[in-house]
């Protein structure tokens, strides 16, 4: 292989030309993604029977089912998930508590490629039957990241720093493309959307208040003048469409961009709770940090095992004459393997690299005459993503609740865990952890109840007293036996003023805006029936 697109190749994907000046970078990195790991399926423990369980709000069995009818044998390729042998709640908890041990041991660094195998296969398992529980930009960050790093980290039991088993260059390249994608696609999108707010830098003025899960110090945050705000808005979009090309650029410009990204994404994680979104683009951030620069970082006792790099060793000409003695064919035997791993390398990752680069091409150019079938094919697994966050600012803040009733005039509230309902209670930080519920029920608010079905359900799971989705919420107000009549209305929050806060020790108001979704009962004949249609008032400013 002396031929020049041969060399480019081995240079790109060979391992044994691999990446020998970000080892240390590389092993923050892949600890970092196994404590993300973690945070996912910690989450989901508490979760998923709730979720997708036999007896939860969209049981997997029935959505497995459903494709299977739809696609028959093609159902393993679009759902790939391990949940097509059992979709009960024991399987579930298996893979959770699975991808829970794996990941402790990719923290540990103990067998790093098969636990993050196990990581991938129980998380994308998960994700492919979770339906609308599953259909976050950061579950596909996360896919994505973790399918790269297999061809990232270093091989064997314990490797140590990598120093024998260097990653190929591309998986490195596609790594940083990545986060350079996360960042200049959400950009794009900002302006593609025509979303007045960013056009006229207003973007952030309630943008703490009217997120997901906000946090305390949002709070406070959302309380700076208008300038400030403004600011942050020409910031982000300077951030996502500028600053970010710094990753091509020599290495002193990656350090500093290095410093910019690092201390934004730290500022997000503590003012919005954004699951592990934030830690996945932290974390590949470091990426952009070489051995010069870390190594200063890493005590002296440590140094030993850091790689240094050799003389590379001549080539010696093979003897013809002892091309077939039996020392030379285990030899050839190895070289044949080495070569056709090259050749698995060498697609996949550039499978990959189109995949994530042709869909941000049509941001630009939709007509491009490019096969879209690689990227079609990809689709299911959720490892090549195009990403665009916050394209459209949310104007307003609604909070669904579910009460309950037994004589249809008293109604009393089903707490939850982490929305915003207590007036008087601090908005929390909460990231890495991910409430699904929670935040599917934010996304609801801001539709009709008959486009998120997830309402319903809950409501008619509520009037059995279901002991799994009842795990969802704080308590329940009625220990006893369930009530006869369930509904989920839906509220106007905003951030108190400062005064409001300091005088009445509040850090929200509301206003009910009315009942969000069919008000339901259980009849005597056992069945669900609907007693009064949703009514809704329209939001105020």
């Amino acid at each position: 292989m002396n031929w020049a697109p041969a060399r480019t190749i081995r240079r790109w994907f060979d391992p044994e030309q691999g990446v020998s000046d970000h080892q240390i970078s590389r092993w923050i990195f892949l600890r970092a993604l196994g404590l993300i790991y973690f945070s996912a399926f910690y989450a989901l423990i508490f979760q998923v029977r709730g979720l997708i369980g036999p007896s939860g709000i969209l049981p997997a069995s029935e959505y497995l089912a459903a494709v299977a009818r739809g696609l028959g044998p093609l159902r393993f390729w679009y759902a790939p998930t391990l949940l097509w042998y059992s979709a009960d709640s024991h399987m579930l908890m298996t893979l959770c508590w699975a991808g829970i041990v794996a990941s402790l041991l990719v923290v540990a660094n103990v067998w790093p490629r098969l636990m993050l195998f196990v990581c991938l296969v129980c998380f994308l398992s998960f994700v492919s039957a979770a339906g609308d529980f599953s259909s976050y930009q950061s579950d596909g960050m996360l896919l994505e990241a973790g399918f790269i790093s297999l061809f990232f980290v270093p091989g064997g039991l314990f490797p140590g720093w990598g120093n024998a088993k260097l990653p190929p260059r591309a998986s490195l390249l596609l790594l940083l493309w990545e986060w350079f994608r996360i960042y200049f696609e959400s950009g794009v999108v900002k302006l593609a959307s025509g979303d007045q707010q960013w056009r006229h830098l207003t973007a952030m003025d309630q943008y703490y208040q009217n997120g997901p899960l906000p946090t305390w110090i949002g709070w406070y945050i959302e309380h700076l003048p208008h300038w400030f705000h403004a600011a942050t808005v020409v910031a982000t979009l300077g951030m996502e469409l500028v600053l970010v090309w710094m990753l091509f650029l020599p290495r002193r410009w990656r350090v500093v961009c290095f410093f910019f990204v690092t201390a934004w994404q730290t500022v997000v994680i503590l003012t919005a709770n954004y699951a592990f979104l934030n830690y996945i683009v932290l974390a590949l951030g470091f990426l952009l940090l070489d051995d010069r620069s870390l190594v200063r970082f890493v005590p002296m006792r440590w140094r030993a095992g850091l790689p240094v790099l050799k003389e590379p060793v001549p080539e010696m000409e093979s003897d013809a004459s002892s091309e077939f003695s039996p020392e030379v064919q285990p030899a050839r035997i190895m070289q044949h393997l080495r070569a056709l791993r090259l050749g698995v390398i060498a697609v996949v990752l550039t499978w990959i690299f189109y995949a994530t680069t042709l869909p941000m091409l049509q941001m630009f150019w939709q007509g491009i005459p490019l096969p879209e079938g690689p990227v079609t094919a990809l689709e299911p697994f959720r490892i090549a993503n195009r990403y665009g966050l916050f394209a459209v600012m949310t104007p307003h803040r609604y909070e669904i609740e579910f009460q309950g009733s037994n004589d249809g005039r008293t109604w009393v509230a089903y707490p939850f865990r982490y929305k915003p309902q207590d007036v008087t209670k601090a908005p929390g930080i909460y990231a890495p952890y991910q409430p699904r519920f929670d935040w599917n029920l934010w996304f609801a608010s801001l539709g009709s109840w008959s486009q998120y079905p997830i309402v319903p359900r809950t409501e008619e799971l509520l009037l059995i007293d279901d002991r799994d989705v009842l795990e969802l919420f704080a308590g329940n107000p009625f220990p006893g036996k369930p009530p006869r009549a369930v509904r989920a209305v839906l509220w106007q929050y905003w951030f108190t003023t400062m005064r409001e806060k300091r005088t009445q020790g509040i850090w929200w108001r509301r206003q009910l805006l009315g009942t969000y979704a069919p008000t339901l009962v259980i009849g005597p004949d056992g069945r669900v029936g609907m007693v009064a249609e949703p009514s809704l008032s329209e939001p105020l400013d």
